[in-house]
């Protein structure tokens, strides 16, 4: 177990972002991509075990904990800010985790560099439209018609209280008694701050643009097929359950498991999250490194 080491980077453009680095730089790279409203705090109950094993790379994406804000938030604009990261750390071959808001960010890095993507990692990460249920209704029409009155309707969960219900919506009651306060509070502190909250609104408008790459990703995913493992938090509120049979469809090969946890799994699950992700890597660098022979190579 190695010690995590959080840094600051300054992007080509002058926006400086904060990261976590853990891990020997000659393993097999993971990149942790949180979503809303948290930052690389989310793994820290899993970057200390996953060094073990991996060079894992953690970002507070623009605007989120530490890192600055972007002058314009899109996906991918962050997409190509981490991707500036992993260029400067001389990163290569990497594993994924998907998140939330991290999973538009990690889409773009996968898909413009998909011979390096080593597998994914989807922890209650939506690209199929089977993950909306009805309480996307008001963010939909702020989409389809971006009038102040539906930006207002679809912003109404930018408070401390629905900061909270990241965490705890939707959750049994002797699940959330595991989560700290001190987690969306924190949160909560980093949303307050100047500009933040710009981010926050350009990024629900964005992801929208998100949602109509769906085909193209599922086009990658169909082609790629690269190895995948699950872990969802089957209280979560945001997205449906049934957007977990989606991605099985999509990824046959997957290795799914589903935790009796909600949106922030990793809050309360993390040690065997961690123990299935180090075993997924391990099992699939090997594999990896056995089909990377050269050409004329013979097999007994």
């Amino acid at each position: 177990m190695r010690t995590a080491h959080r840094q600051r980077f300054r992007l080509s453009g002058g926006t400086e972002l904060s990261f976590v680095t853990a891990g020997e730089a000659s393993d097999p790279a993971v990149l942790l991509l949180h979503g809303f409203p948290s930052s690389a705090q989310t793994f820290r109950g899993v970057i200390p075990e996953l060094s073990r094993a991996a060079y894992v790379i953690a970002p507070d994406l623009p605007g989120f904990g530490e890192s600055d804000v972007l002058p314009a938030a899109s996906f991918a604009a962050f997409g190509r800010a981490v991707s500036e990261l992993l260029d400067h750390l001389a990163i290569g071959p990497r594993y994924v985790y998907l998140h939330d808001f991290g999973a538009p960010v990690g889409f773009h890095i996968a898909m413009q560099e998909p011979s390096q993507v080593l597998g994914l990692i989807v922890q209650n990460a939506n690209a199929h439209r089977t993950g909306f249920g009805p309480q996307w209704a008001a963010t939909m029409a702020y989409w389809s018609q971006p009038s102040p009155e539906n930006e207002a309707a679809a912003t109404t969960h930018l408070t401390f209280e629905g900061t909270r219900y990241q965490y705890v919506g939707n959750v049994p009651p002797d699940v959330a008694a595991r989560m700290p306060a001190e987690s969306w509070e924190e949160d909560w502190r980093v949303m307050s701050l100047p500009g933040r909250m710009d981010t926050q609104r350009a990024l629900i408008a964005d992801y929208g643009n998100y949602v109509a790459r769906f085909d193209a990703i599922a086009d990658y995913l169909a082609r790629r097929q690269p190895p995948s493992l699950m872990l969802w938090g089957r209280h979560d509120p945001f997205f449906d359950l049934s957007e977990v049979l989606s991605w099985m469809r999509a990824l046959p090969r997957m290795e799914a498991h589903i935790f009796d946890a909600g949106h922030l799994m990793l809050e309360t699950h993390s040690a065997p999250a961690a123990s299935l992700m180090l075993d997924f890597i391990r099992r699939t660098r090997w594999a990896g490194e056995r089909t990377e022979e050269p050409e004329g190579a013979s097999q007994t």
